[in-house]
C-alpha cells in the first residue's frame, strides 16, 4: 500500500549538481519525517538531511552545498545535491518515518569522479 522510490541518480564531475526525487504512495509526507540517507562502499548507512515542518537538519558534511525539499501536494521529497565532491559518492536512500513506521525505497546510485 505504501511505497517510496527514488530517482536522478547518476555519474558527475567533481563541482557538478544532481537532483534527486523521492515519490510516495500512501504516504501523507506532512505527517511522517522526511529524509535522505546515504551508504557508501564499506560504510554504515548515515543521514545526510530531513525535513518536517519548518525544521530541516543536514549532516555538517554537506552543510551549504545540498538542500532537502518537499512537495506536500503532491507527496515528493527532493534532494538539490551543488558542488559535489568523491566522498559524495554512495547510494542514497529515501527514508519516511512516523513513530511505529519506517518506510526505504531502493536506493538511487550516485559517483562523484575527480
Amino acid at each position: 500500500q505504501m511505497h517510496v522510490e527514488e530517482s536522478g541518480g547518476g555519474l558527475v564531475q567533481s563541482g557538478g549538481s544532481l537532483r534527486l526525487t523521492c515519490r510516495t504512495t500512501g504516504i501523507r509526507s506532512n505527517l511522517y519525517h522526511m529524509g535522505w540517507y546515504r551508504q557508501a562502499p564499506g560504510k554504515e548507512r548515515e543521514m545526510v538531511a530531513s525535513i518536517f515542518g519548518d525544521k530541516v537538519d543536514y549532516a555538517d558534511s554537506v552543510q551549504g552545498r545540498f538542500t532537502i525539499s518537499k512537495d506536500n501536494v503532491n507527496h515528493v521529497l527532493y534532494l538539490q545535491m551543488d558542488s559535489l565532491k568523491p566522498d559524495d559518492t554512495a547510494v542514497y536512500y529515501c527514508n519516511a518515518r512516523a513513530s511505529l513506521n519506517n518506510f526505504w525505497g531502493q536506493g538511487t546510485r550516485v559517483t562523484v569522479s575527480s
